[in-house]
């Protein structure tokens, strides 16, 4: 069966960091798209396949990046200066379908996506 995990949130103050992990199961995240993304808005992080460009919305750039490591097959979000808006459920997700990073990530353009791991940014 094939499912996707995410792992690495937790409780953290605000100005603090978080590194997120996304693996997979039953297939090979280097062959799709990934995008990173809560239950409200757009995609806080996406990276193409192949050429590995990457997009992100105003509301993380410069604070957040998304990077494989293709030995592993996985997928992080490092996010730093961290927010009470970043708050929230996040999840990882597929995308095999012919699109644009900047496409995917603003329309959501997604497969397959985990359970996701809770992030909480709090004094």
């Amino acid at each position: 069966q094939v499912q996707l995990a995410e792992s690495g949130g937790g409780l953290v103050q605000p100005g603090g960091s978080l590194k997120l992990s996304c693996t997979a199961s039953g297939l090979t995240l280097e062959r799709y798209a990934v995008g990173w993304f809560r239950k409200e808005g757009e995609g806080v992080s996406c990276i193409w396949r192949g050429d590995g460009s990457t997009y992100y919305p105003d509301s993380t750039k410069g604070r957040f990046r998304i990077s494989r490591d293709k030995a592993n097959d996985a997928v992080y979000l490092q996010m730093n200066d961290l927010k009470p808006e970043d708050t929230g459920v996040y999840y990882c997700a597929t995308f095999g379908g012919q699109s644009t990073v900047q496409e995917m990530c603003v329309r959501m353009l997604y497969d397959r996506w985990g359970q996701g791991t809770q992030v909480t940014v709090s004094s």
